[in-house]
């Protein structure tokens, strides 16, 4: 049974590999036209040290002046030596292109397109190609924008489901994307999309998590959550604060209540920031994050929204003294 090895590289690049219990993740890497940094393979230079984010793996033979063993107890291993005994992620300390790879590109059509509410529209796309892409839930893909070279950066919202794939995107007065979706889209079109890119993705849950999202933000997690209630939940408290600037602007809500039903210790609020809202709780992300959802630090918080929220966080954190065990982000704006 072979396993799947995420690469993820230093310019965001990520590419997936097979690799059997058997071989080497430097070989399986070779194998697959993927030249990441590698001199001895004996364990003994040290140069294919990468950083293991997440799966179960053996290590075989080395010397400590490739790899100590402070750095082994840390998650560091050698690809030369490392044999997968199960899906892991890797932190490659090399970009994608010096290992003499890109990003992968595929093919689809447009499935459907539908306005969930004036600021934001549900996008998704099928192909016979999308049944071979793999990503870290979280992460983004390019799409091109139709008829243009131009292209634009969306996370998914959803997993890959029989060649399928989902996107929210942010309404855009005036944006190409924006246009082209609510003006001209048809079910059929062609569309391309390379990638998948980004360090914002789900780590192994080790601690309780705390997910802050704000408008469109909400995409990455809901990907996030369709593989924690895949894979039959968490043991660790999961909560999310899904914060909008208008009523109109709070979209599938009815998704995190099917989550919150599948997912054991989930649990979800959402927050409306005009004034003008008759929402049950007004204000922003920050005004519902309590003591309790800190766990005194115990925590790694995934934040996904505009760059004021992302420095308002940041702001809130530092003013309750907490310093969260790992604080992953991702902050985003819109194109004209």
């Amino acid at each position: 049974m072979s396993h799947h090895i995420a690469l993820q590289f230093e310019d965001g690049v990520t590419r997936f590999i097979e690799a059997s219990p058997t071989e080497t993740v430097a070989d399986a890497a070779y194998r697959q036209g993927v030249n990441i940094p590698l001199d001895c393979r004996d364990g003994a230079c040290g140069t294919c040290k990468c950083f293991a984010e997440s799966g179960q793996y053996t290590q075989g033979e080395y010397i400590e002046d490739a790899l100590t063993d402070e750095e082994a107890a840390q998650g560091y291993v050698l690809s030369c030596q490392m044999r997968a005994a199960s899906d892991c992620v890797l932190r490659i300390p090399a970009s994608s292109a010096a290992c003499r790879t890109q990003q992968a590109h595929y093919e689809a059509h447009i499935r459907e397109v539908r306005a969930l509410s004036p600021s934001c529209i549900s996008l998704t796309i099928e192909g016979e190609s999308l049944k071979k892409l793999a990503f870290l839930p979280g992460q983004y893909v390019n799409l091109q924008v139709p008829g243009t070279e131009q292209t634009r950066a969306y996370s998914f919202s959803s997993l890959v489901q029989n060649g399928a794939v989902s996107f929210l995107i942010r309404n855009v007065p005036g944006g190409l994307m924006s246009s082209y979706l609510s003006q001209q889209a048809q079910p059929g079109a062609a569309i391309s999309l390379t990638g998948p890119l980004g360090s914002f993705y789900l780590r192994d849950i080790q601690r309780p998590l705390l997910l802050l999202a704000g408008g469109t933000g909400l995409a990455p997690f809901t990907a996030m959550l369709e593989k924690i209630a895949e894979q039959g939940g968490s043991p660790h408290p999961l909560h999310l604060i899904y914060g909008v600037t208008h009523d109109a602007d709070l979209v599938d809500v009815d998704k995190l209540q099917a989550f919150a039903a599948r997912i054991p210790h989930f649990t979800f609020a959402t927050c409306v920031a005009s004034a003008e809202s008759a929402h049950p709780q007004k204000g922003y992300v920050t005004q519902y994050i309590t003591p309790a959802q800190l766990h005194d630090g115990n925590v790694d918080v995934y934040l996904c929204g505009p760059p004021p929220m992302v420095e308002a966080v940041n702001q809130f954190m530092r003013q309750q003294g907490i310093q969260p065990a790992n604080f992953y982000y991702e902050k985003f704006s819109a194109s004209a």
